[in-house]
């Protein structure tokens, strides 16, 4: 069994086509990005990797606006992958608004990554979005 202060918490940016993947330090202080995975059928098997590996104690799930109608559609999906989430791994999952952290993970990166292709990068700003998610939510434990 792993030590409790050796595990991290998890967050992820749900997209229809990847998710964006944060995780925290072990003592649970900073959120740094981590990776983006596909949205395919090696999801849960590149999850459950990356839960035994990195000592995942507990997921944030980042939670669209339900009540702005270009996500409308992406709120059911979350809602449907966080109960695959409850029936695949035995971990607490805590859902989070995520109004607003792509804006902010965009301007971030527009702010610190030079190269305009890189900037580009869905990749980069699903991944640096779950780590907003995740930065929010340490911060609101941490009293």
């Amino acid at each position: 069994m792993i030590e409790e202060n050796l595990t991290r918490i998890m967050a992820i940016d749900f997209g229809l086509k990847r998710i964006g993947i944060a995780l925290s330090d072990p003592l649970k202080k900073f959120a740094s990005p981590f990776t983006t995975l596909r949205n395919d059928e090696k999801l849960f098997h590149n999850l459950k990797k990356i839960i035994q590996e990195k000592a995942v104690e507990k997921i944030i799930l980042g939670l669209p606006d339900k009540s702005d109608d270009s996500t409308k559609s992406v709120y059911k999906n979350v809602l449907e992958f966080k109960s695959e989430l409850e029936k695949q791994f035995n971990l607490e999952i805590i859902m989070w608004n995520e109004t607003h952290t792509s804006r902010i993970a965009e301007q971030r990166i527009i702010d610190s990554v030079k190269s305009k292709k890189k900037r580009q990068d869905k990749g980069l700003i699903d991944m640096h979005s779950a780590a907003i998610i995740l930065s929010e939510y340490l911060d609101s434990i941490d009293n």
